[in-house]
């Protein structure tokens, strides 16, 4: 059967789904998006994210979309803050009109210049995949929770961590890296909080120091999007005590868990608002694979879920899209189309799971701070690069 004809089910309508389903579309391919979210504004869709010219660009080049996103990019954002506990700062750069390497964009706004940029009736909201059954045929049947049924030739699992896509393909799970975190926003900082707005700056702040972090980004409605990372046992958030559904309690908890830490580190804590999301971090094994499978492969989280520390996740989950639609676009067959595209990916989808991995476990070491100070003054020649420093 050629790739055109083909029916193609991608299950997650996620940035690498959407991606997707755009490159395919751009190419005279259909495909439908399954995605278990009742809706597209059913909940809040994160904080904000760094495209790679490398990866995420990339993608966006291939689905005619670079000079949507170069209007939707905020390029202040790339501005950086490092510091230790104490709020000794060891990095604080502010980007300037050159400095355009590695524009942010919020996830809200990057689903929203996918989801128009796609043909109506791509997206079947509310169908949360249960189960894909191999037909005599060759085709695949999926069954769905809400009971439909949909019988195609193509399933791509784009639906994330504990994906059910590569249940069909892996028996591997995700594994728990040791690291949880607590998610928590402070709205129109701006006006209400100036002396954090100064503090954090426009783009990032990153603190590291006794296996914690305090992960802060504006983003561009306004907004700090607040993570607190901890070292800590797997069971930790169950057994804590802490009652992260009552804030203003929870709060105070979380305050003396970083008792030591400098009062502007703990205005972060002080001044959220709104609900707290905690959440264990989890990865698959950095050289995961599968055998090969006609008519089924995964892109993003489902494929190579990996630890926020190298900022790589969506970006490599956008240049499987782009891969594995340039693949499908180029060859006249499923399999082969398949194949090509999963060498590709599992050869750099390693690479970058290794670097965000050894990320991570860097910015809870010993003396964290200092050890990025060291990264970030070489460039890949191991030249020292000039400071910029905000005056």
């Amino acid at each position: 059967m050629s790739n055109k004809n083909a029916r193609i089910a991608i299950i997650g309508g996620g940035p690498s789904g959407l991606t997707l389903a755009r490159i395919l579309q751009q190419n005279g391919m259909k495909a439908t998006v399954y995605e278990r979210e009742p809706s597209s504004n059913s909940r809040q869709q994160g904080g904000t994210l760094d495209m790679h010219p490398e990866s995420g660009q990339y993608a966006l080049e291939v689905a005619g979309l670079i000079k949507k996103f170069e209007v939707n990019a905020r390029y202040e954002g790339q501005d950086l803050r490092l510091l230790d506990k104490t709020g000794k700062v060891y990095w604080d750069a502010i980007s300037g009109p050159e400095d355009n390497h590695r524009p942010e964009i919020d996830r809200g706004v990057l689903r929203k210049l996918l989801l128009d940029s796609i043909e109506p009736n791509t997206i079947k909201w509310g169908h949360h995949l249960k189960s894909i059954n191999s037909l005599d045929n060759g085709q695949l049947e999926l069954h769905f929770e809400n009971e439909h049924t949909e019988l195609v030739d193509l399933v791509v699992g784009a639906d994330g961590a504990f994906s059910r896509v590569r249940e069909f393909l892996s028996d591997v799970q995700p594994i728990y890296t040791g690291i949880s975190a607590v998610e928590m926003g402070i709205s129109n900082v701006d006006e209400i909080h100036p002396d954090l707005a100064e503090f954090n700056g426009k783009g990032s702040m990153f603190a590291f120091q006794d296996q914690k972090a305090i992960m802060a980004q504006l983003n561009g409605d306004g907004r700090i999007r607040v993570y607190l990372a901890f070292r800590i046992e797997k069971e930790w958030l169950d057994n804590c005590g802490i009652k992260f559904e009552q804030p203003t309690m929870a709060k105070e908890s979380l305050l003396q868990l970083l008792s030591d830490w400098s009062d502007d580190l703990k205005n972060y804590i002080r001044y959220s608002d709104g609900e707290m999301l905690p959440r264990r971090i989890y990865m698959l094994p950095i050289d995961h694979s599968w055998t090969h499978k006609d008519g089924v492969t995964l892109i993003g989280d489902s494929a190579h879920l990996m630890s926020p520390f190298a900022g790589k996740g969506a970006n490599i989950a956008m240049l499987d899209a782009a891969e594995l639609g340039l693949s499908l676009a180029n060859h006249s067959d499923l399999k082969t189309a398949l194949e090509h595209y999963e060498k590709k990916m599992f050869a750099y989808s390693s690479k970058a799971t290794l670097e965000s991995d050894m990320n991570l476990k860097l910015s809870f070491s010993h003396n964290a701070a200092h050890k990025f100070l060291d990264i970030i003054l070489r460039d890949s020649t191991g030249k020292l690069r000039e400071v910029k420093t905000r005056s």
